[in-house]
């Protein structure tokens, strides 16, 4: 299949496709450890890389291998690594392209996590991180080194949703010798394709939009061959693998990602008008509407807002804001209190003390995220039922 002769959305249906002497239509599943071989030479020719084919699933998975084919053509990618998870995606770039001593540039507005891959675990082995504003292209211009291996961001932010200037940053970070690493877990390539916009490398989290129903973990690397040729060696040492299973859900996944990615910007971008209206609301942040600050940006590099708004719960008398946040989350009755993101159902989290609260208080200062901010991954259901199930807000 020509993948240069479809769009993409015929691609998420159709590329990476590999059938069996049985014809099967939908993928199958390989769950074995090992594969065979017609002999010895065979074997050692595999394991040479000089004959192409499957050795073992740590690292060699037919139905792993169709996952990222099909994700690679989605994003315009020459390679794809995949992962056992998102936190193993950007822990096998980083191993992979850098080395004890090298600078990382990176986004203060990242998930807590990564946050605290990179100021904790990857500080101790030797590699060094600033931290600088998402938004703010001269901080990156600034804070590049010549050891600078790599520029990391998430582009909507979580939980605030900041959008940066994908190919501004780009320039910045290939003047100063660094490869532009992009997250595009918010939006997936349905909504924003940043290879297309000059970046380098992109990182996934397959858990959320990818999978689209809470149903399995994984993760992805993907750029030119030349980047993921020492990815994919970390991945095959380490064993930081996606299991045959679970890419299996995400090609299932994958066939619909348009279709939904679309459902969830609609229910998003009207849950998010709504709240702005309501007077136990202080601030909205969503890229689709026209009060984001960077609104216009994002219109030009993503295809809609995605579906994730947060806001700031207004306190009442003698509330803090955090009681105030919370007592809105343990109001609600359809949307599930969960830190995850990207299912059918609707979510709702309460970042400072869930998905960031192993970052200090003053970094998430520094990040914009109050006690007061609510996080909602707006999932397929009715959205006069989500906005229902939020009617406390409406009450002043």
């Amino acid at each position: 299949m020509n993948n240069q002769d479809y769009q993409i959305e015929t691609l998420a249906v159709r590329a990476g496709t590999q059938t069996s002497e049985f014809g099967e239509n939908s993928e199958a599943i390989f769950l074995n450890s090992s594969f065979r071989f017609k002999n010895a030479a065979q074997a050692a020719a595999r394991f040479s890389g000089s004959e192409p084919g499957n050795i073992y699933s740590r690292f060699t998975n037919p139905t792993v291998t169709m996952f990222q084919d099909k994700l690679a053509a989605l994003e315009g990618a020459e390679q794809c690594v995949a992962t056992s998870s998102g936190m193993s995606a950007i822990l096998a770039c980083v191993m992979g392209l850098c080395n004890a001593g090298d600078h990382i540039v990176a986004s203060r507005s990242i998930f807590g996590t990564s946050v605290q891959l990179f100021s904790n675990i990857l500080k101790r082995w030797g590699l060094e991180v600033t931290f600088v504003s998402l938004t703010d292209v001269d901080a990156w211009r600034v804070a590049a080194l010549p050891n600078t291996k790599l520029f990391f961001v998430e582009t909507p932010s979580n939980p605030l949703t900041e959008v940066c200037d994908i190919s501004a940053l780009a320039e910045v970070a290939h003047a100063a010798g660094a490869k532009l690493v992009v997250d595009n877990c918010f939006c997936t390539p349905a909504i924003q394709r940043p290879l297309a916009l000059g970046a380098d490398i992109i990182i996934h989290s397959a858990t959320k939009y990818i999978d689209g129903q809470g149903r399995c973990l994984g993760g992805a690397v993907l750029g030119s061959k030349v980047l993921m040729e020492p990815v994919y060696g970390f991945l095959r040492t380490a064993g930081v693998t996606m299991s045959a299973f679970n890419a299996w859900v995400f090609l299932k996944g994958l066939e619909t990602l348009h279709v939904r990615m679309e459902a969830h910007a609609r229910n998003a971008l009207s849950l998010a008008a709504w709240l702005e209206v309501q007077p136990q609301v202080a601030r909205v942040y969503y890229p689709g509407l026209v009060s984001h600050p960077q609104h216009a940006l994002a219109m030009r590099q993503q295809i809609n807002g995605g579906g994730i708004v947060s806001f700031e719960v207004r306190a009442k008398s003698g509330q803090s804001a955090q009681e105030a946040a919370w007592a809105l989350i343990d109001a609600t009755q359809l949307i599930s209190i969960t830190a995850n993101l990207g299912d059918a159902k609707s979510t709702i989290t309460h970042p400072a003390t869930t998905t960031h609260s192993r970052v200090t208080a003053e970094a998430r200062a520094e990040a914009g995220i109050k006690d007061g901010l609510v996080r909602i991954a707006v999932g397929l259901e009715h959205v006069e039922d989500l906005k229902a199930d939020l009617a406390v807000l409406a009450q002043a």
